[in-house]
């Protein structure tokens, strides 16, 4: 079975990620689509970060009870900042039985070459890249083991969804209704 796995801080999860999980899992030979929440992201700092484990109901109530995606709260327990490459080899060694590809936005595979193994990513793993507003151009676009995918470039920002809480408007058609509800019923962002 082929998962992909979408990795992020998901403060919150909006459309956006749900849009590009299902594309994904529509137009790819992805059978699942994984969100490991990241508890702390290297390249980001911490600030407005909700607690990982509120994060991960958000993306729970996201998925609901679609079959196709799940949740993992696998980086919860590791060495912080956690990095993908240690992410990906311990997921393999759990789940042998299955193939693993990461779900990147184009506007990082300009500075993949900076992660950390990314070489090893890209043999073992293999990248599966959704277009992102204003991305660089990158030589690894036309790599064996990059798969562009056509999708729309959806431009929604967990900033600004944080923005509008802490205003008191409304995050409806940004977010899925059982993510507004229980942001709403948790007073999350305020």
């Amino acid at each position: 079975m082929d998962v992909g796995l979408f990795f992020g801080s998901f403060n919150p999860i909006h459309l956006g990620h749900m849009i590009i999980a299902n594309l994904v899992k529509e137009t790819t030979s992805v059978d699942e689509v994984w969100f490991i929440v990241s508890p702390q992201n290297p390249f980001k700092k911490n600030k407005n970060l909700l607690h990982e484990f509120d994060r991960l109901d958000l993306v729970n109530a996201a998925i609901g009870d679609d079959y196709q995606f799940r949740s993992s709260d696998i980086e919860f327990n590791m060495p912080r900042p956690s990095y993908t490459i240690d992410t990906l080899t311990l997921l393999q060694e759990k789940h042998q039985e299955k193939k693993f590809r990461l779900i990147i936005g184009e506007d990082n595979l300009a500075s993949f070459p900076k992660w950390k193994n990314h070489d090893k990513i890209l043999e073992h793993f293999g990248l599966i890249v959704y277009p992102r507003p204003n991305s660089k151009p990158s030589q690894l676009s036309s790599h064996k083991n990059v798969h562009m995918i056509d999708a729309p470039e959806v431009d929604i920002s967990a900033t600004l969804i944080r923005r509008l809480i802490k205003e008191e408007k409304s995050i409806k058609y940004l977010v899925p209704d059982s993510v507004a509800a229980l942001i709403k019923s948790k007073k999350y962002f305020q």
